[in-house]
């Protein structure tokens, strides 16, 4: 194969360079969903617990974990309340 076989073309550059954005706008507005380190910490035991199955999605887990509330350890209870959950 020669160099132009892995050159991509003005089209496939453009889709490559929105395709980068729009996962680095996903990865940014994931990372402020997560909350604070504290908060991560505090709930990381209860979805693994009781929200398993809607890892990684960061909304999913969001509301699986107000669903279960009233089975939410203390610490994250607390975390969800301090996030206005």
């Amino acid at each position: 194969m020669d160099a132009k076989s892995f050159a991509l073309s003005g089209s496939s550059r453009r889709l490559a360079a929105l395709l980068g954005l729009g996962l680095t706008l996903v990865s940014a507005s994931s990372a402020l969903a997560l909350g604070t380190p504290e908060q991560r910490r505090a709930c990381t035991p209860d979805v693994y617990r009781l929200c398993a199955g809607e890892i990684p999605n960061v909304r999913a887990i969001t509301v699986c974990l107000q669903r279960h509330k009233a089975s939410l350890s203390e610490a994250c209870r607390s975390a969800m309340e301090q996030a206005g959950y």
